[in-house]
């Protein structure tokens, strides 16, 4: 049956947790001895414990033995092997075969049961594994001694937790290449990225992306269950992004013993560790009571059966090969291994005729059971592989037996290409394994070391691409430089300011600098802009000082008002925004709040400016505020009189413009000399709006709207272009804009209120003296304001349009004052008060009418305006 165990030397079983230094001291053990072999269920461990015995013996004692990697010195004695890949008939002092466990694997625990069966030092053995595995082991090597031990460190459940929230050096588990993807790339976005390890990379590019880990350039690592066969890595805590996999056959729940391998990755040495699941406490991905205990407790179901095939199979033929592979065994504790892929291969290529017919003796049935025994690297299925293997052996049974050169070597340029993606890499790497297994088989090529050479040079630049499209995509380094970088000194990382404002940080551009404002780059993702402006504050402290000095010795020209249509009003130095204008205690005495980017100076550095912008702001008022200074000043001295003191404070608080009505009643309380007192500090007291001229100006109008903005905290409004007289209404903003620069609406046109106020004068002379004014007058005509605007203008201004004689033809017509009562014996048409008390004519009075009907003498046929009303404007 080919079960026989030759129990030549004492055999220990050292059986517990991770994390119990089983390999650490396997390692030990088997150094202590003139020769020894190990094999892992990897070919990533048994690199990694090869390394790690390179160091201790030298490299010209150690071999590394795989599927498709051989480093055999000729005086090697220490070989680190994958399970398959055992030597098991060499003489060796000492053996061990690690994760012994793995013998209850569907697919590959016959390979292990094999080796825990027969694979025997002539000294010492040991096997390692799960302590489920006791009895099982106990039952198989009788003479076994089984020594149990206890985990360095604690393993605890931390709960769920969401990926933005994972502790760093945390690895997070997944189970399928797209599961490990899309997890990286949401690390990419929170953290700035994470290593990639799967079963599938080569050694090269799995070393790359482990040593990122580990030089802590990614806090993160993202993984399928691989890491849970002992690979060493630094994890504090291990993140299950599922609790399902896909076994090869089905799709279903780990095993607590699976969950607990996993798990017990966090946590090295004497370090506790802590595991959980990704997400939410409930659902699939969620672990339930009874497992989180048996995995704190370690506390496992027992193992009571391992899959069995007969290691030694005879070759005597093809069908007592087939016989002996399919042999069911006699011991309770053994199952038969489900037909894995080499056996259905075999099965396929029996029925061949072309087998049957060269498959002659039994060194002909051990060639073909070779070439079935290449693994399904690419996955592609037994059907899809067989036709690979029935090429490779068809090659192995003719002429010479050896694969030919050059279809060989055509086979491994087709994937001498670093173009495609990370998924399209990953293939051609599988594919390369393939012919790398193929180069290491002693005698299936003509030249085996020259192929090996070549399939090794391939799969290393093949994973150098590989490690490098990973990096790209699930790696910032930008946002890893600055999370690796935070909580130690500022000077430690280069920073740099380019010419263009371009800021970087050890080479890698995070934003823009203008004046003193960070802007963060553009193409950054929104979850990372907080930490770039929070980098950019840590590092730009000592370039942001040297701007201050520059500012607070700067001339006046290089800072302005910042009053753009639809922004906060404010003060720009150089074009760059450094404060805000806020509401103060009164329009003239605005808060200047210092942009908020200036915060990163010193309190005494901000003072000074906020000093040196202070000082700049008065020299504007005194340029372009001058008579709205000297309101507010009149407002408030003693030897005015109260009541004009009271139209200086209401006319300045308005900003010097302000519509007639708004002061009526204070207007009706001066007398004549108080009036005086108001044009003499340049007041234009019109029939429509009091105002000072000199407030018009586009530099007043541009500092008055922005001083507005301020008090009432709200954008600028747009401003009519500084020289025009009469411009379209426009929408509501900039109607808003145009009243406060000056300008008044009349239907659909707005007319600078100074030339609203010489129409309304022009139209009182043209009456007094009998003339008629029209909307076709020339003063009107070269405004180019409407009739519709024209007649707007009039009515509020105080005049009545009365119908013009049918001679006159249809058109209104607007002429001098009206002496004669109408028919109806009505009052005048006169607006305002007959007594001379200056009150205004309500609105109703002012709507237009026609007086009377017919004919009508001409004097009667009159644009009537008060002439009181426009005689105030003097």
């Amino acid at each position: 049956m080919g079960m026989a165990q030759f129990a030549r030397s004492p055999v220990t079983a050292v059986l517990g947790p991770t994390n119990t230094g089983k390999t650490h001291l396997a390692v030990e053990r088997m150094c202590g001895h003139s020769s020894g072999m190990m094999g892992f269920p990897l070919r990533l461990l048994a690199r990694e414990v090869y390394d790690r015995v390179v160091a201790i013996k030298g490299a010209p004692q150690v071999a590394l033995i795989t599927g498709e990697e051989k480093i055999v010195p000729p005086g090697a004695r220490y070989f680190l092997c994958t399970a398959e890949s055992m030597p098991v008939h060499g003489d060796y002092a000492f053996v061990a075969l690690d994760e012994a466990q793995l013998g209850a694997d569907p697919e590959r625990g016959h390979v292990f049961t094999d080796r825990l069966l027969r694979a025997r030092g002539r000294e010492e053995t040991m096997i390692l594994g799960s302590a489920s595995i006791a009895r099982v082991v106990k039952a198989l090597v009788p003479d076994v001694e089984i020594i149990g031990r206890p985990r360095f460190s604690t393993l605890s459940y931390a709960g769920a937790k969401k990926l933005s929230r994972l502790p760093k050096r945390s690895a997070i588990v997944a189970f399928s290449a797209e599961e490990v993807y899309a997890v990286a790339e949401m690390l990419r976005r929170f953290r700035g990225g994470a290593a990639v390890v799967m079963g599938a990379l080569s050694p090269r590019t799995r070393n790359a992306q482990v040593q990122m880990f580990l030089n802590g350039e990614v806090d993160y690592l993202v993984a399928t269950d691989a890491i849970g066969m002992g690979l060493n890595l630094d994890v504090a805590h291990v993140a299950f992004a599922s609790l399902r996999k896909f076994d090869g056959r089905r799709t279903r729940r780990l095993t607590v013993s699976e969950m607990a391998q996993i798990a017990g990755r966090a946590g090295r040495h004497h370090k506790d560790g802590t595991f959980g699941s990704l997400g939410g406490e409930d659902g699939d991905a969620a672990f339930t009571p009874e497992e989180i205990e048996a995995i704190e407790a370690h506390r496992f179901p027992r193992v009571e059966q391992l899959f069995w095939r007969d290691g030694t199979p005879r070759p005597d033929s093809l069908a007592t090969l087939i016989a002996d592979l399919e042999e069911r065994p006699e011991r309770p504790e053994l199952r038969a291994a489900p037909e894995a892929v080499d056996l259905a291969v075999l099965k396929k290529l029996a029925d061949d005729p072309l087998v049957i017919e060269r498959v002659k003796g039994k060194r002909a049935v051990a060639r073909l059971w070779d070439a079935c025994g290449l693994p399904d690297f690419q996955k592609l299925g037994a059907e899809h592989h067989a036709r690979t293997v029935n090429r490779i052996w068809r090659f192995l049974s003719e002429g010479q037996g050896h694969i030919p050169r050059d279809w060989f070597a055509q086979a491994v340029a087709r994937l001498d290409s670093v173009q495609g993606d990370i998924d399209t890499l990953s293939g051609r790497i599988a594919a390369a394994r393939t012919w790398s297994y193929i180069a290491h088989r002693p005698d299936w090529l003509a030249h085996p070391a020259e192929m090996a050479e070549r399939t090794r040079a391939l799969e290393e630049k093949l994973s150098d691409a590989l490690h490098a499209a990973l990096t790209q995509r699930f790696v910032d380094r930008r946002t890893a430089v600055l999370l690796r970088d935070i909580g130690q000194n500022v000077d430690s990382l280069p920073v740099t300011v380019e010419q263009d404002g371009t800021v970087c940080v050890d080479g890698e551009t995070i934003g823009r600098l203008d004046g003193f404002r960070f802007s963060v780059d553009p193409a950054t993702r929104h979850r990372d802009r907080k930490m770039l402006l929070a980098a950019a504050e840590r590092r730009l402290g000592r370039i942001l000082r040297v701007k201050a000095e520059e500012l607070l010795g700067a001339v006046d020209t290089d800072f302005a008002l910042m009053d753009a249509a639809g922004d906060m009003p404010g003060i720009s130095w150089q074009g760059n925004p450094v404060a805000a204008l806020l509401a103060g205690p009164t329009l003239l005495t605005p808060e200047i709040r210092l942009d908020r980017a200036l915060s990163a100076l010193g309190q005494d550095v901000q003072k000074q400016i906020a000093a040196r912008l202070a000082t700049w702001f008065e020299g504007q008022k005194e340029k372009h505020l001058l008579p709205l200074v000297k309101m507010t000043a009149s407002a408030s001295e003693a030897e005015v009189p109260a009541v004009v003191r009271a139209v200086f404070a209401q006319l300045a608080d308005a900003g010097g413009v302000i519509a007639r009505t708004e002061l009526d009643s204070a207007l009706a309380h001066l007398d004549k000399e108080q009036r005086h007192l108001l044009r003499k500090a340049g007041i234009d007291i019109g029939v429509l709006d009091i105002y000072h001229p000199g407030l018009l100006k586009p530099g007043a109008a541009r500092w008055r709207s922005a001083l507005l903005a301020a008090r009432l905290g709200k954008p600028c409004l747009p401003l009519p272009q500084p020289g025009l007289t009469l411009i379209p209404a426009g929408e509501r903003e900039e109607q808003m804009g145009a009243r406060i620069a000056g300008f008044r609406g009349f239907g659909e046109q707005m007319l600078r209120i100074d030339m609203a106020e010489r129409m309304a004068r022009a139209a009182h002379e043209a009456i007094a003296k009998g003339e008629a004014f029209t909307a076709q007058s020339p003063q009107i005509v070269s405004l180019g304001l409407s009739e519709a605007s024209f007649l707007q203008l009039m009515k509020l201004a105080g005049f009545r349009a009365v119908e013009a004689p049918e001679e006159s033809g249809p058109n209104w017509v607007f002429r001098g004052r009206q002496k004669a009562r109408p028919p109806q014996r009505q009052r005048p048409a006169r607006d305002g008060d007959d007594r001379g008390r200056g009150k205004r004519d309500t609105p109703q009075r002012r709507e237009s009418t026609a007086a009377g009907a017919g004919p009508k003498p001409a004097a009667a046929n009159a644009f009537a305006g008060l002439a009181e009303l426009l005689g105030r404007n003097g």
